[in-house]
């Protein structure tokens, strides 16, 4: 009965060991209760098909999306195979779930209903959706319940960020990146892009990739720390001015005045950066007059003149599309539906356009996630998306006022960014920024869950 008892425990270890990401110390997740080969196998495909995002959200998009479809498929298997479908009361997705199922209701292309005027294409965008909500619990309460887990994927990310800095700065001194690419039309740095695409994704990985590294080096509390923490933080906000995108330079301040408020330790060095910012900018009309150019003087003119700019004229285009369809809009890529029809022309908000641009201002979305929220599913999805936000942030702010962990409240504040209001954006589900956005917040979501007690098993 020994050996048997022995033999079982020999077999149950050697499943544990064949997973990358093993029970935390002193829990059993509720994923791992039966482990076998298969399930072990499951997970394993489903670690490392999200260890992989980063890497394809840079340069495979499409590939990136087989990748969260197969990490989706495993975690619905796996939870079908322990029996296990508790996630489903988490309460972030049954708000999330309402606002997706909202969604789809407005966007099925039913004659005579009123609904779906984007057709099937758009009734199939919006059941596609649900990829994203699946993807974040299974990262939630399965693939990154170990701290193993966290850890590899926190350094993919650590790489991510370094490949795209290393290529600003071979860009920004050779004129090109290490893959050959010049800067962008406006002297933008593009980093390892054709386009200029390094700033949205770095102004959402940046601050959870730095602010930990920051965090300890000053709690070694000696000079050479501290001034390696200085200057690991002015280095990052020095990239950021350089890429030479308003909008993501934008996102890292409000990111680092969050991370102010939730960590006193941390205020002078982030008040340093803030002068540091401001010197820079100052000084850029001579070493950096591209970044000059773009981050003051066309962005001082675009406020100026916003009603008439092209954000303005998108907005109030966008306005009107759901002021016409209050209750549904016009489904999934309502804007790209609406925005070309002449009954939507509107004068701009300040009168002096008064066919609001015609079709000209047109493009295949409103470039802000609310009035694209708007135009999908009217204000009874614009309600459901706010409250979709709002159930996201609770979760990963939750004792964070009391225990203010360095990486939770940069992963808080990069999801907090990227769900502000007042901002321009591209669709909010769109590849390569919502993979981006979701793999955070699925980080997220895991990093609250292990450290919050009142969120296991369910919340």
């Amino acid at each position: 009965m020994m050996r048997k008892v022995t033999a079982a425990g020999n077999a149950k270890m050697g499943t544990a060991a064949l997973l990358p990401f093993g029970s935390p110390a002193g829990t059993t997740p509720r994923m791992s209760r039966t482990p076998d080969s298969r399930s072990a196998a499951v997970e394993q495909i489903a670690f490392y098909s999200v260890l992989s995002l980063p890497l394809l959200l840079m340069h495979a998009h499409g590939v990136a999306e087989v990748a969260i479809g197969v990490a989706d498929l495993c975690f619905l298997v796996r939870s079908a195979q322990a029996g296990d479908w508790g996630w489903l009361r988490t309460r972030w997705l049954w708000v999330a779930g309402a606002w997706w199922a909202w969604t789809v209701v407005c966007s099925l292309p039913i004659p005579g209903s009123g609904l779906g005027e984007g057709g099937w294409h758009s009734s199939i965008q919006a059941v596609a959706t649900v990829r994203f909500l699946i993807l974040v619990a299974a990262m939630e309460h399965m693939v990154l319940q170990s701290g193993h887990a966290r850890r590899w994927l926190y350094r993919m990310v650590v790489a991510s960020v370094a490949w795209i800095t290393l290529n600003c700065i071979v860009q920004s001194i050779a004129g090109r990146n290490l893959i050959g690419w010049p800067r962008g039309g406006e002297g933008e740095l593009t980093g390892p892009f054709g386009a200029p695409r390094a700033g949205p994704p770095m102004a959402r990985i940046i601050i959870p990739v730095v602010l930990p590294a920051v965090a300890a080096l000053l709690a070694r509390a000696n000079l050479r720390a501290t001034l390696a923490a200085y200057a690991l933080l002015l280095g990052s906000v020095i990239i950021m001015v350089l890429i030479g995108q308003r909008m993501p330079l934008i996102l890292v301040v409000l990111g680092l005045v969050v991370v102010a408020l939730l960590m006193r330790r941390l205020r002078p060095i982030i008040l340093t950066a803030a002068v540091g910012i401001s010197l820079l900018l100052a000084a850029s009309p001579v070493i950096a007059p591209t970044a000059y150019y773009r981050l003051v003087e066309k962005f001082s003119t675009q406020i100026e003149h916003f009603a008439t700019s092209p954000y303005g004229l998108l907005y109030a285009r966008a306005l009107e599309v759901g002021e016409r369809n209050p209750v549904t809009g016009l489904g999934f890529g309502g804007f790209d539906t609406g925005c070309s029809q002449p009954g939507n022309f509107r004068p701009s908000f300040d009168g002096k356009q008064q066919d609001g641009g015609g079709a000209t201002v047109c493009w295949h979305h409103p470039h802000n996630f609310y009035f694209e929220a708007l135009d999908n599913g009217g204000f009874v999805g614009l309600a459901l998306f706010c409250l979709t936000a709002i159930a996201w942030m609770v979760p990963l702010g939750r004792g964070l006022w009391r225990n203010p962990d360095a990486l939770r409240v940069a992963l808080f504040a990069a999801v907090f960014v990227q769900v502000w209001p007042i901002q321009s954006t591209s669709a909010f589900t769109s590849m390569p920024m919502g993979g981006w956005f979701f793999l955070v917040l699925g980080w997220a979501m895991a990093e609250a869950r292990q450290s919050v007690p009142s969120l296991t098993p369910a919340a």
